[in-house]
């Protein structure tokens, strides 16, 4: 999600830069941003390497074979030579990066052998990715612009991954995002996420509909920070980590973490989103991105128990009418059930998930909808529900979503829900930051959720909560109630008088409901985690939606008793007699 109002603003002039010299297709001009992004932070990524190596007093192995290759060299040539070297130059090896070189065969140890040459290793997929990629900026005015407003970015000061968060933004521009499910996971819940299922070194990590590998992303990181000494870690104002550098892993995890840990596939035809997608993996550490194209969901599709975690936001405003995977249920086109029953194919007994859906999924009363619940809670272990406030995919889209855990195999007993309030933004378009937040509460909850002091604790502050406020509640309709009398005095009377009594409740009434805000904000996240049995969520034919089982709260809202409120219509209809009594002697006069 992109926040920064001047990154936005920058972007936006970029945009407008590329649209007036010639880059009319916005598909176009999101590509040509990215690759231009991701060459800078090639270079910034290189600069970080070799100071590090630096410090350690380690050899470093270049990833530029040629330093003319690089931003902060090429960037500075004029404007007609930035362009050709760019255009023959730094694309090519942007195209081929990770592609192995080929030996001279003059250098080989059997020149004048007869024995046929080995065939050539085959491309890493970024490489596959980029086969058809093509540098659309033909103009050298044109370039330096771009150059210099990604410069102006300040790239290097960011967490983010800017690919994504730049492929988001445009999108919205493009108002394509939202209409067919493709818009990304805000940052912090892919971070929530990722945090609860706590990948480890050893799990196969999976995302069947990766787009701009988020989720992979943080898998990895997240995997990295939990195998770096604290000492070594920074973390920003936003509490993501810096100075990742998994140094608590073996060798053996690390190759594996590199060659075998993380895979996505996602269907963009167009390859747009497979070449951000491996460009964001790569900055971020993973030289060789496991990420393909696949339409998971299709006949074709072969993979089954390979994968000990997934971590997903699949599509869920699709529907398929024909060539889905014969394993799946047939007759279900709704593509949010569709990718559950998939996610549970491409899990290994034991191997776990968290993954959105649309809350729909939740109390669906459809077969298929029914079918899909009873498939998690009696056939595998439904570990939590998550339900999430519906602003969390503003401006893309209004839908109320939900997390659910789950793990293949095991036996549901008591399914943990948390009802989410506040993910720390405003819940309309403008999504601004704001101090209240449940997820560190419900990161917390999730992670003691079976230790029994941490919830007996919790349950004796929530009832301590819930005696003091009894009063002050009682204290509040009491205002409510003298506040509803003065204002039927201040229309009835219409004098100075009932207008201040008036005026001096509502200030008492104020001051009250902040000294009670507080208390009530406490209380209510205490409430927000509980347990529900298996057999009480049977019982409800398996509806998992939270508000079903989640205690109502009383209302302290002031409602008149009826012998009142008819005293006062009374009263009102007397007045009114004696205004029409006035009004007609006047007419007489």
């Amino acid at each position: 999600m992109l926040t920064d109002s001047s990154l936005r603003s920058a972007i936006d002039s970029l945009w407008d830069k590329l649209y007036s010299g010639g880059l009319s297709n916005p598909l176009d001009a999101i590509e040509q941003i990215s690759f231009l992004l991701f060459l800078k932070r090639l270079d910034e990524r290189e600069q970080d390497a070799e100071r590090s190596a630096r410090l350690r007093k380690k050899p470093y192995t270049p990833l530029f074979p040629d330093p003319t290759l690089r931003w902060s060299h090429w960037t500075q040539l004029t404007a007609g030579d930035a362009l050709k070297h760019v255009r023959d130059k730094v694309f090519p090896f942007l195209k081929n990066l990770g592609v192995p070189t080929q030996p001279d065969p003059e250098t080989l140890d059997n020149p004048g052998s007869t024995e046929p040459a080995p065939p050539p290793p085959e491309k890493p997929a970024f490489a596959r990715h980029m086969e058809g990629a093509e540098f659309k900026i033909n103009k050298p005015s044109l370039l330096i612009e771009a150059t210099k407003a990604i410069d102006a970015m300040d790239i290097s000061g960011r967490h983010q991954d800017v690919q994504g968060d730049v492929y988001e933004y445009l999108l919205q521009r493009l108002n394509t995002a939202g209409r067919n499910g493709q818009f990304r996971t805000p940052r912090h819940i892919i971070r929530l996420i990722v945090r609860m299922i706590d990948p480890r070194p050893n799990d196969r990590i999976c995302d069947p509909a990766a787009g701009t590998c988020g989720f992979l992303v943080n898998a990895y990181q997240h995997i990295l920070e939990t195998h770096t000494a604290p000492g070594q870690l920074v973390y920003d104002e936003e509490g993501y980590p810096h100075g990742l550098t998994g140094e608590r892993l073996s060798d053996e995890e690390r190759a594996f973490l590199q060659e075998h840990a993380i895979t996505g596939f996602d269907s963009d035809s167009g390859m747009t989103m497979l070449r951000i997608g491996a460009m964001n993996l790569m900055l971020h550490g993973l030289t060789n991105p496991r990420f393909s194209w696949a339409d998971t969901l299709s006949k074709d599709f072969p993979e089954q128990g390979e994968y000990t975690v997934i971590v997903a936001n699949p599509p869920f405003k699709g529907a398929l009418d024909s060539g889905v995977h014969p394993d799946l249920p047939a007759g279900v086109k709704k593509t949010e059930i569709l990718f559950l029953h998939q996610f549970l194919r491409l899990l290994d007994m034991g191997g776990r998930a968290a993954v959105i859906v649309p809350d729909g999924v939740l109390f669906g009363s459809s077969k298929a909808h029914t079918a899909i619940r009873r498939k998690l809670v009696e056939e595998n272990r439904l570990d939590g529900v998550v339900s999430m406030p519906s602003g969390v995919f503003r401006p893309y889209a209004g839908v109320s979503t939900a997390i659910l855990f789950f793990t293949k195999g095991g036996t549901t007993t008591d399914i943990w829900f948390y009802d989410m309030a506040a993910d720390g933004f405003s819940l309309d378009d403008k999504r601004q930051r704001l101090p209240d937040s449940d997820l560190p509460d419900l990161l917390t909850c999730w992670q003691k959720r079976y230790h029994p002091a941490f919830q007996k604790d919790r349950t004796a502050r929530l009832a301590t909560l819930k005696k003091q406020l009894a009063p002050l509640h009682a204290q509040r309709l009491r205002h409510h109630e003298t506040l509803h009398r003065l204002r039927f005095e201040e229309v009835l009377h219409d004098s100075p008088a009932a207008r201040l009594a008036r005026e001096t409740e509502e200030i008492a009434l104020a001051a009250h409901d902040a000294r009670l805000a507080p208390l009530e904000t406490e209380a209510a996240q205490l409430d927000r985690q509980f347990f529900v049995s298996k057999a009480r969520v049977k019982a409800q034919n398996y509806d998992l939606s939270a508000s079903r089982y989640r205690p109502a709260s009383s209302s302290d809202t002031y409602h008149a008793p009826p012998e009142i409120t008819l005293q006062r219509l009374l009263l009102l209809s007397q007045e009114a007699e004696k205004e029409i009594a006035a009004i007609q002697q006047e007419v007489k006069a």
